[in-house]
């Protein structure tokens, strides 16, 4: 008689065959009664409505979301498949934030069916998908992504409600920089006679600077014969001109966040003291607050380490050969990398003292930063030599967090954009704020993109001439409150008033809250 493990270990080669092939939405068809009961049992399978399962982990806690929003997308579009075969897409207005490469989990999914019983599907963690009916583009005019049928772009710019250049501005300035010439949206203009959408268009092409593009759409539809008035429909207008060639949607949406986020950011933060005279005490207070930040920082990305671990580390009386518990083992890898890993930041830091470009000082180093990060993980072996190679090859998803950062293929374009806005960003708190934010948004690296995001903003707060600052593990919630309110909704003033406490704090010789007096 096989042992209770046998079954669940067969029970898991089922389910890893099926993960092979790419299935995320498990049917339960797809898996017999037994070894589904045993799956769920144990952790494995998560139900997400009757019938229908995604993979899960064992030791997530109860109430859980990452296996969910990880596997969100790809549910939805299994399901929908499942349902309703091809008679269905997304929204116009969902179909371009996909367009733009936004993949945050919306909290309600609109799709459009001819077909639909206008119901609602309740799903996990307060989303859900709203069939409505409502008429579908020709199958011509729709696209299909990662399993996701799409108005196609021309036809999602024409189709989409006036209110949404107001209510999502980044998303569609986004997506209509992806147009090259007005011949992509023209045809369907002037077929259906959409004089008003065309006026409409017109103005917001010419809002992102695609003058061309905005007078062909004009200057056609009136020689057809048509009674157009050019309308702006965004709300503001922005200080720059997107690129005409940009071949990554997300580094437009990048260059977008910043100029509309930049603001509110100056709005927020302490004026910057301008760079230390002393440079060599600046220095010196940093490496001081050492045990603290790495202690802290360590803390936040659930590394349980002591201060009196981080002293033994940095001292180097840490012997790895006897430290035989697994997890303390991984600890104060960790905290030795992070020492490591400090000390270049410190000699990034005093580049950046001696009055060079702090953005072209990071995007020099912050290699040098990642490499001795990990590096005593791969010299123990925990690690793969690999995994020392730089940015990501692979999907990444944030614990708890509906926002999707890019696609692997797309941080090489992403990364590059956000160094060049960094370098040429001349408001210190910006560099600080959006410098921290944008990095973690992108999460270029597998692993350790929270550490690398507090590294880069001390080293934009020394270009100020701000003190180090901790993020203190008791802060932990707000912080990842506020970091998820700029991803999800685009709203950087909790994530810049966060910060502007704990800078303001530090600037009149006080602890921040959950730090011990200085």
């Amino acid at each position: 008689m096989a042992k209770p493990s046998e079954k669940l270990a067969e029970s898991l080669e089922v389910l890893h065959t099926l993960q092979k092939n790419g299935t995320v939405a498990i049917h339960s068809g797809d898996l017999t009664r037994t070894h589904r009961e045993r799956l769920c049992q144990n952790g494995f399978l998560q139900e997400v409505m009757k019938g229908w399962y995604i993979p899960a982990r064992p030791d997530e806690t109860t109430g859980e979301s990452t296996a969910w929003y990880a596997s969100f997308w790809s549910f939805c579009a299994t399901y929908l498949h499942h349902l309703k075969g091809k008679e269905w897409c997304l929204s116009p207005e969902q179909s371009l934030s996909l367009h733009a490469e936004n993949w945050t989990v919306p909290r309600q999914l609109l799709v459009r069916a001819s077909k639909a019983r206008n119901n609602i599907t309740s799903l996990p963690h307060d989303t859900s998908l709203l069939d409505i009916r409502a008429l579908m583009p020709d199958e011509k005019e729709i696209e299909e992504k990662d399993g996701l049928r799409l108005f196609s772009l021309p036809a999602a710019l024409i189709a989409c409600a006036a209110g949404s250049f107001r209510q999502n501005p980044t998303d569609m300035r986004a997506a209509l920089s992806m147009v090259r010439d007005a011949s992509e949206v023209l045809v369907r203009l002037l077929e259906d006679g959409h004089s008003t959408i065309a006026g409409r268009l017109a103005g917001a092409f010419r809002n992102i600077g695609r003058d061309q593009i905005a007078d062909d759409i004009i200057n056609t539809m009136r020689k057809a014969g048509y009674n157009i008035r050019e309308n702006d429909p965004f709300e503001t207008q922005i200080p720059m001109i997107l690129p005409a060639r940009e071949q990554s949607p997300y580094v437009n949406r990048i260059r977008l966040m910043w100029e509309d986020m930049r603001g509110t950011v100056i709005k927020c933060f302490p004026e910057a003291p301008s760079l230390p005279k002393d440079s060599k005490a600046y220095l010196k207070q940093v490496e001081d607050v050492y045990v603290t930040d790495a202690y802290h920082s360590l803390s936040i990305e659930g590394y349980r380490v002591s201060p009196e671990l981080i002293e033994r580390v940095r001292s180097g009386t840490w012997n790895p050969d006897e430290d035989e518990n697994d997890r303390e083992h991984r600890n104060a890898l960790a905290a030795r990398g992070y020492w490591q890993a400090h000390q270049t930041v410190r000699e990034s830091i005093g580049k950046v003292l001696n009055g060079n470009n702090p953005g072209s000082v990071v995007d020099d180093d912050h290699r040098t930063w990642y490499r001795e990060m990990f590096a005593p993980g791969v010299a123990a072996g925990l690690l793969r030599p690999a995994d020392l190679a730089g940015y990501r090859n692979g999907p990444v998803f944030i614990r708890r967090s509906k926002h999707v950062p890019p696609r692997s293929e797309a941080v090489r374009d992403a990364m590059p954009a956000f160094f060049d806005l960094l370098r040429e960003e001349t408001e210190p708190s910006v560099r600080v704020v959006l410098g921290h934010f944008i990095f973690v948004y992108i999460h270029p690296y597998m692993d350790g993109n929270g550490r690398m995001g507090r590294f880069l903003m001390n080293a934009m707060l020394a270009a100020g001439g701000y003190p180090w600052t901790v993020v203190p593990l008791e802060q932990w919630g707000v912080y990842m409150a506020a970091l998820e309110e700029a991803s999800g909704s685009q709203n950087i003033e909790p994530f810049a008033d966060f910060l502007a406490q704990l800078v303001h704090a530090g600037l009149k010789g006080e602890p921040a809250p959950g730090l011990p007096p200085l």
